[in-house]
């Protein structure tokens, strides 16, 4: 889940996962998969970064296996 702000000042919070896409037309719309239309305060990088820390905060930094070469 991510907070973000509507255009009146009131605080949102998204589920993330339902993020489909996010326009920024100059105010930013968050559509999520399912057919709502959010209009939030915070720019479409803003929102990037946020899902980007939520995905993290849920899975975990990625590790990378590597083959030893033996």
């Amino acid at each position: 889940m991510i907070h973000v702000t509507r255009l009146d000042g009131s605080d949102l919070v998204v589920n993330a996962e339902l993020i489909e896409t996010i326009e920024q037309r100059p105010d930013t719309v968050i559509s999520l998969t399912t057919g709502r239309k959010l209009v939030v305060q915070q720019s479409a990088e803003e929102i990037v970064e946020r899902v980007i820390l939520y995905q993290r905060r849920i899975h975990g930094p990625i590790e990378i296996i590597t083959r030893s070469k033996e």
